[in-house]
């Protein structure tokens, strides 16, 4: 490793303020020193805003322009205010907070609560599914777990705009919001909701907002204790925030203008959750003299994906578009990115798979390729044809790195190694820093070579791989650091959720990557109906599709692959088409519509991109027959009721005795191949198996899910518990050599 890469890892305080502005462009650093007044920064994707934003209050207190107790950042998710605490330790800023909205106003409520109201602050409420449940069944309205999920949605969505259940029809209307079910029962279910909060003396999230802006507005003594205490605000993707959050921060601002906000109107994704770029295109029109600096050189993507990206936006239309930015970028050229038409979802993900396989063969690191698509459902085929390739992979939304059970346990060894120092006989022979983190970690499961397969043992084995190589990159970077050292940077990054990379290829959905990039980035499933989402009807949601692919496709630094194939299964209709938000931009749909300005990004390379016409990985498996319901005879296009051969609807004549011993068995199987239970098969295929109950390896194979390669794996096992028999718990062998 370089030694700029040690520095970038982790780099030395700066020595003087104006050492904070060293390394920052012109736009970068006249941000930094705008610390007066209305501030509005446009910072497109890669633009380095976070940067930016650091440097400012860095600089702002190490100049001695801002005293950090009276500097409020906030953000919107744990993540990003986790970094921007990490960023502003680095930079010699300690003491300013920085914290999400719900962060901030919760400290604020728990201290004046006693003060404005009395008594204790009511609970919180951590999970609100289970009381808008009741709530329903209080109404006498039955909703399975989809619905249920919705109506939480919907709650929540009124809350955050300030809409009270009386309101809640009439709003939905004027919002042109497609409710999920009569909005006249959802507004029942949200008043009971209400109603049982307040008999059990509870709070959700919402209310901690609701809450505190009613008490700032009632009580004058305690909006000024507020304002006294902050008076300068910084607020990190501004186009995200709710009329509920500018409501709140106008009765933290009060009548001054100390605040700087930052965001990129092209990248609001989050209006379902009632988050509106208003605000921002609105900010010089409420602060007249505001100062506007606008961040377009785009540090993380190549020229060839900044140029599609462009093109993208180009064709976008409404307010937002209206206030676009088009980015430069500042990096070498790159690969073209490559679109590919697929004749079904299998061979998509199977193709994808081989390709990440190759990608991480080429040297490009596991843990910097992404598969994102549109909606969570459509992981599961990514995550199977991954196991299936041996490609360790990691599902975004997991637990947090430094709560994870292996990496706790780890910091607990490496702590009591700490305080033996030379008495803990793990530590003889040796010597540097590293060394001795893999002898104290190779008592957790930590080995020089990485078990097979994908699952949790895998999964705990990365975790600590990833603290062996943070040991390695702060050893090189500060030679002479001892075991002591390290822990304590260890529970700085804990405190400040900086997590080292664990290596694996994330699956996300396109709203998950937000914030997050990669040097490869594989987007799947690129068809109309998913892209845009079919429950996208007026020309704004539509629109807000589009900066999702938008945001998609600026998570890529280098190589961008954009797919999506015709039909759902093998053997189904072709009829499914592109994602019209391609038509122009990629080869054979028109001329690309970018306007120039992309930094020397070329135009797409027709030789280089594949299309329908060079497919080849899309045209190699043979058609199949229609699959139908072996109990109605309806063709059947689903994924799950054709692992089932019928409708989910139809009635099933599963052995359940049977059921539960493949289920053991293939827990079992899944332990000894250290790999996730839905590698041996998915539950919709066990359940497939239980229903046919196959006495031949013909009547097994047709079984979808099962197929020539397990066969030759699990066959004979499955078979003989068909059978009755009783089977080892022996590994089983790979005997398919294709």
């Amino acid at each position: 490793m370089t030694a700029a890469t040690h520095s970038t890892l982790f780099p030395q305080v700066p020595d003087t303020p104006d050492a904070v502005l060293d390394g920052l462009d012109p736009e970068q650093r006249e941000v930094a020193l705008a610390l007066h007044g209305p501030v509005c920064v446009l910072a497109g994707a890669g633009t380095g805003k976070t940067r930016a934003i650091t440097h400012r209050i860095a600089y702002g207190v190490r100049a001695g322009i801002l005293q950090p107790a009276t500097v409020l950042a906030v953000t919107f998710t744990n993540r990003a205010a986790g970094e921007m605490r990490g960023r502003l330790r680095q930079l010699g800023a300690t003491g300013v907070q920085a914290r999400t909205f719900h962060s901030a106003a919760l400290r604020q409520l728990q201290y004046f609560w006693p003060k404005a109201v009395g008594g204790e602050l009511p609970r919180l409420l951590e999970r609100k599914v289970q009381l808008v449940s009741e709530a329903a069944a209080r109404c006498q309205i039955r909703l399975d777990r989809t619905e249920l999920r919705d109506a939480t949605s919907e709650i929540e969505w009124a809350k955050v705009t300030q809409t009270v259940p009386a309101d809640y029809a009439a709003a939905v209307v004027k919002a042109q919001r497609d409710a999920p079910r009569d909005p006249a029962e959802l507004a029942q279910i949200y008043s009971t909701y209400e109603q049982l909060k307040r008999d059990r003396s509870v709070i959700d999230f919402e209310d901690v907002l609701l809450l505190m802006v009613g008490i700032l507005q009632d009580r004058a003594d305690i909006a000024e204790h507020v304002r006294g205490q902050y008076q300068h605000f910084v607020v990190d993707e501004y186009q995200d925030v709710s009329p509920l959050q500018q409501r709140l921060l106008d009765l933290w601002v009060g009548d001054r203008d100390d605040l700087c906000v930052v965001g990129d109107a092209s990248q609001t994704i989050y209006s379902f959750t009632g988050a509106t770029p208003d605000h921002l295109l609105n900010f010089r029109t409420r602060h007249p003299g505001a100062t506007v600096v606008k961040l377009v050189r785009d540090y993380r993507s190549t020229p060839q994906v900044v140029h599609l990206a462009n093109g993208l936006l180009s064709q976008a239309r409404g307010k937002a578009a209206d206030h676009r930015l088009e980015l430069v970028s500042q990096r070498d050229k790159g690969p073209e990115p490559v679109y590919t038409e697929y004749g079904d979802e299998p061979t998509e993900a199977e193709s994808t798979a081989r390709r990440i396989r190759d990608l991480i063969a080429a040297g490009v690191p596991a843990g910097e390729i992404a598969v994102l698509y549109r909606v969570n459902s459509q992981s599961e085929v990514y995550e199977q044809a991954l196991a299936d390739a041996g490609v360790p992979y990691q599902l975004r939304g997991a637990e947090r790195f430094f709560e994870r059970a292996e990496v706790r346990e780890a910091g607990t060894a490496l702590r009591g190694a700490a305080r033996a120092g030379g008495n803990d006989s793990l530590l003889d022979g040796a010597d540097d820093l590293a060394a001795q983190v893999r002898a104290v970690l190779s008592t957790k499961g930590w080995t020089t070579r990485p078990p097979a397969g994908s699952g949790a043992v895998r999964d705990r084995w990365e975790s600590l791989a990833a603290l062996v190589r943070l040991a390695e990159d702060f050893e090189a970077a500060r030679p002479g650091a001892t075991l002591t050292d390290l822990v304590r940077e260890l529970d700085e990054r804990a405190a400040a959720q900086h997590a080292p990379t664990v290596q694996g290829v994330t699956l996300a959905s396109l709203h998950a990557a937000k914030g997050l990039e990669w040097d490869a980035v594989f987007l799947v499933g690129l068809t109309e109906g998913m892209m845009p989402i079919a429950y996208a009807k007026t020309d704004e949601q539509v629109e807000e599709e589009r900066r999702l692919l938008y945001v998609g496709i600026t998570r890529a630094r280098v190589h961008l692959s954009l797919s999506w194939a015709l039909s759902r299964s093998p053997g189904g209709r072709a009829s499914r088409r592109a994602t019209r938000f391609l038509n122009g931009l990629r080869p054979g749909s028109g001329t690309v519509g970018a306007r120039g300005g992309t930094g020397g990004g070329g135009g797409i390379d027709r030789g280089t991109a594949r299309t329908a016409a060079n497919r080849a990985p899309a045209v190699e498996r043979k058609p199949r027959s229609p699959v139908r319901c072996r109990v109605c005879g309806r063709t059947l296009t689903d994924a799950g009721e054709m692992k089932l051969m019928r409708c989910e609807d139809c009635p099933s004549d599963m052995d359940e005795g049977l059921y539960e011993r493949l289920h053991d068995w293939r827990a079992a199987q899944a332990a000894l191949l250290g790999q996730p239970d839905f590698c041996v098969f998915t539950e919709k295929t066990l359940m497939a198996i239980a229903e046919a109950v196959p006495s031949t390896e013909g009547e097994l194979v047709v079984i979808a899910g099962v197929g020539n390669r397990k066969l030759n794996r699990f066959g004979t096992d499955v078979l003989a518990i068909c059978a009755g028999e009783t089977v080892n718990d022996e590994a089983p062998q790979d005997t398919d050599e294709t």
